[in-house]
């Protein structure tokens, strides 16, 4: 999966204090694209290719081994980083020619070059930062201009108090099994390959029942034996996925909510159309279930 960079490791300990060396890696975003150089592997703009004024902006995240990560990000004067962008590829005071660099959108950066994963994992947990750092500049309690903590990663209320931390969305992925066959769906719209039932925690529910309320929601089954089966963080989300497996309970006929499903339907495992990467927990549950069930298949 996206997170499996071993033997990489993420530090994600907030370092207020930490300063940027020349080859320190920055991440500049726009919406859901970020700004990266793609040959056959991928690599982001770096603080030596950067002015003076771009890098007291700024704001470190987190390393991978030896190599720090950081955000640039928005201002007040200019909300939104691609703001910085002369063209695409390009920023003011950016030493690299404009075709070295190009808005991607991170969910396509793992199909468009072969590694390093790290790097990947990297963009999609950025992403997750700069959406919370964006979202929290000014307090939801009083209105005011928040500070960044000196002491943890949280945004403070200097007038009110207020502090907010990093958001974490659960949600459940979940593969509803039926002896030999398993649901397989596609959405109606944003994701165009196979996938599994899905959704998000709701206030005062367990995952257990989140898992059984989806199930009845998107395919009109009643579920059983329900067990856990793995994590994923999706940065792009801001998600933290909980994977499931659970046994149909009764009827096994699908009624499918045809406003979040194009299709759901029953598949065995030679049946089964896998996504196209190796990169979601979705994927991976597909697989496991396809090779438990005499399907040979590769998790690489």
């Amino acid at each position: 999966m996206l997170q499996d960079i071993a033997p990489h490791k993420i530090y994600n300990e907030y370092r207020p204090d930490a300063v940027p060396s020349d080859d320190s890696f920055v991440l500049i975003f726009k919406n859901a694209d970020v700004l990266a150089a793609l040959t056959d592997s991928v690599s982001f703009p770096t603080v030596r290719e950067l002015d003076g004024a771009l890098r007291k902006r700024l704001q470190y995240l987190f390393s991978v081994d030896n190599e720090e990560f950081y955000l640039l990000p928005s201002s007040d004067e200019e909300p939104d980083p691609a703001g910085l962008l002369s063209n695409p590829g390009k920023t003011p005071g950016v030493s690299t020619p404009a075709a070295d660099y190009e808005f991607t959108n991170i969910r396509n950066l793992m199909r468009k070059v072969n590694g390093p994963k790290y790097r990947v994992h990297a963009a999609f947990t950025g992403k997750h930062l700069a959406d919370w750092y964006r979202d929290t500049r000014f307090c939801g309690r009083c209105g005011s201009k928040t500070v960044h903590s000196e002491k943890e990663r949280a945004c403070v209320c200097p007038d009110c108090g207020y502090t907010m931390y990093p958001r974490i969305m659960p949600a459940v992925i979940v593969g509803v099994v039926n002896n030999d066959r398993i649901l397989i769906t596609k959405y109606n719209r944003g994701y165009a390959h196979s996938a599994l039932i899905a959704g998000f925690t709701e206030i005062g529910e367990t995952l257990e029942e989140t898992v059984a309320r989806e199930v009845m929601e998107e395919a009109g089954l009643k579920v059983k034996n329900i067990r856990y089966y793995k994590s994923q963080p999706w940065g792009i989300a801001n998600d933290l996925l909980a994977g499931f497996y659970c046994d149909v309970d009764g009827d096994t006929t699908v009624h499918m909510d045809d406003r979040e499903l194009k299709y759901a339907e029953w598949l065995t495992a030679d049946e089964i159309e896998f996504q196209p990467d190796n990169t979601s927990l979705t994927g991976e549950m597909m697989k496991k279930f396809a090779k438990d069930h005499g399907r040979k298949v590769s998790f690489e």
